[in-house]
């Protein structure tokens, strides 16, 4: 664990707004040696990125008060203390009969105030607040088993970028900063966590018909094939969650959820995307993801395979908690 800092704080100015950060040089990605400074700056880099993948959205972080070797905190709602410029949007939990006021990003202060609150990890829902129910992202999570190799990876992702081109939808892909690779989808904000999890499954099941030797949709993982990648529909469920484009992993390594045009995937190290080398790349690039939410898909077919899968007799596999 990394030990306590005594520096003095640093002031940095974001935009029109000013973010305190204390102990600045705390180590928090043993690897190398980057501190809650670097990790602020790192976010600074890439804020364009960063607030398009997070814009309006509940967002729960993963806080590591003592740098990424110590303890997880996964911080649902707003930590006490935020300026007056930090804004919230409030989700319930039906089921426990609770609810939260999450952090909903506008500007990349949010962010950095984030960073100043110990957070590494920034986990939004694929809904915006206008409607927290009705989301406009379909997640595509390629998530690879303990025995799967990225080479497997690469093959599914191009079998995925192949049904999408024939349902006319463009994907966004990005590292997933693990193992896997994630692909988000805008779609148009008419249907319930419901419909889009149907619609997901349904993707994965078309996925799985096409590379059967390599994916599973079954969702119990004692159950799975530990050799195969699975396509994780439930993703798509309400309250699930997956890191952000440009969010950082809470790893001594620091790597990063990184856009990835899809020419690169056959080459693409996602150990090679960290806090070291994002920066660069995004200058040079910009954010691979700028163009997403001028490719609007409808479900609608997708929730036609759903009815045909249905009719056909296969069943809801499962993991579908609220």
């Amino acid at each position: 664990m990394a030990g306590k800092s005594g520096s003095p704080a640093v002031e940095l100015e974001v935009g029109d707004r000013t973010v305190r950060i204390s102990n600045p040089d705390r180590v928090y990605f043993s690897a190398r040696g980057e501190t809650k400074l670097d990790l602020a700056r790192y976010y600074l880099s890439v804020g364009d990125g960063v607030v398009r993948a997070l814009r309006e959205r509940p967002c729960m972080t993963h806080r590591f008060p003592d740098g990424v070797d110590g303890e997880k905190v996964h911080q649902k709602r707003l930590p006490h203390g935020a300026p007056p410029w930090v804004e919230t949007v409030r989700v319930k939990f039906p089921r426990y009969n609770r609810h939260a006021d999450e952090l909903c990003v506008t500007h990349v202060a949010d962010v950095v105030w984030s960073v100043q609150m110990s957070a590494v990890e920034f986990h939004p829902w694929n809904s915006r607040r206008a409607d927290t129910e009705k989301p406009d992202e379909w997640r595509i999570d390629l998530d690879p088993m303990p025995d799967c190799d990225f080479a497997t990876v690469r093959r599914v992702a191009h079998v995925a970028h192949e049904v999408l081109d024939e349902l006319g939808a463009v994907g966004w892909p990005k590292t997933s900063g693990g193992n896997g690779l994630h692909v988000y989808v805008r779609i148009r904000p008419d249907w319930g966590f419901a419909d889009v999890r149907r619609a997901a499954l349904a993707f994965a099941r078309e996925v799985e018909r096409r590379a059967p030797d390599d994916v599973t949709t079954t969702w119990w993982r004692k159950d799975r094939d530990p050799a195969k990648l699975f396509v994780d529909y439930n993703q798509n469920a309400r309250d699930h969650t997956i890191a952000a484009a440009y969010s950082v992993r809470g790893n001594r390594e620091g790597t990063v959820s990184t856009p990835i045009a899809w020419d690169e995937v056959d080459g693409v190290d996602p150990r090679e995307f960290t806090i070291a080398t994002v920066p660069a790349r995004f200058a040079s690039l910009g954010d691979l993801h700028a163009g997403i939410d001028d490719a609007v898909f409808s479900l609608d077919p997708l929730l036609e395979w759903a009815e045909r899968d249905e009719r056909e007799g296969a069943a809801d596999p499962g993991g579908a908690d609220d």
